[in-house]
């Protein structure tokens, strides 16, 4: 595979005692401790009230990663074409669904048939931001967060154009729970964009290899790493913490996983 290149502006991130960059680059910099606890996921005040009320836990993740990552790289999200990537989308919903569709009643109301589709939280970004440029969703079970950050990097230098990456994943009720455990909500958001600008954070250089995955060394950010498809992406967010330049490797396929070079842009 070529070696893909760009440039991050802007990062967005809310985790499991995390809810925004500024607080987990203190922890992923081990400069504060990380004590887990659920996550929170905040309201999404750019959305009209009433799909505000119709929207459930993935598209607040989602969007909320979204909108950290595109305001702290200084833009406005209304001509950014968007790459979204989960591994299950609503969870929460798609347990609903199979509830309703158990019992004597089969009747599913049109908004939880609406957030089923995997593209549901690309819909309410639009909505929440006015944008209009085209929007990708992949989905590829643990290697979702690989997936996205290729297919982006793909049309960031292909297409030549500022993009923001959106990777989220949460949990399953019981009992899908069992069949699929994901131990927590997790949202990570890059803003990436072909040429270094004054706004750039960090020079990435992706490629395939053959080498292991880089892990974790805090049990609790490996436990996290291990048990959210989107938090694949933690080694990554360590070394930008950190600010300083690094190799890692992060888990994409069985037969192949994914290096990124980081450099600090300042």
């Amino acid at each position: 595979m070529k070696r893909l290149a760009a440039y991050i502006e802007g990062v967005g991130l809310l985790a499991p005692a995390i809810n925004h960059w500024a607080e987990g680059k203190a922890i992923l910099s081990s400069t504060a401790a990380y004590l887990p606890e659920k996550t929170r996921y905040p309201a999404v005040g750019a959305l009209p009230a009433t799909e505000r009320r119709r929207t459930g836990q993935v598209v607040k993740l989602a969007l909320s990663v979204g909108l950290e990552a595109v305001a702290h790289a200084g833009q406005e999200a209304d001509d950014l074409p968007a790459v979204f990537a989960s591994s299950g989308g609503d969870t929460v919903n798609c347990h609903s669904i199979c509830e309703t569709l158990a019992s004597d009643d089969r009747s599913i109301s049109p908004t939880r048939f609406h957030n089923s589709v995997t593209n549901a939280p690309a819909g309410y970004w639009s909505i929440a931001t006015g944008s209009m440029a085209p929007s990708t969703v992949v989905c590829a079970f643990n290697a979702s967060f690989g997936a996205g950050l290729l297919e982006v990097l793909s049309q960031v230098v292909v297409g030549d154009c500022r993009t923001v990456l959106i990777a989220y994943d949460q949990p399953y009720p019981e009992p899908l729970h069992r069949a699929r455990p994901i131990i927590d909500g997790f949202g990570v958001g890059w803003v990436l964009t072909p040429q270094r600008t004054e706004q750039s954070l960090y020079a990435v250089e992706v490629a395939l290899t053959q080498d292991s995955a880089h892990v974790c060394s805090d049990p609790a950010l490996e436990a996290l790493r291990k048990g959210c498809p989107a938090a694949r992406v933690l080694p990554a967010l360590q070394v930008m913490a950190c600010n300083e330049a690094g190799r890692v490797v992060l888990d994409y396929l069985d037969t192949s996983q994914i290096s990124l070079t980081l450099t600090p842009c300042h």
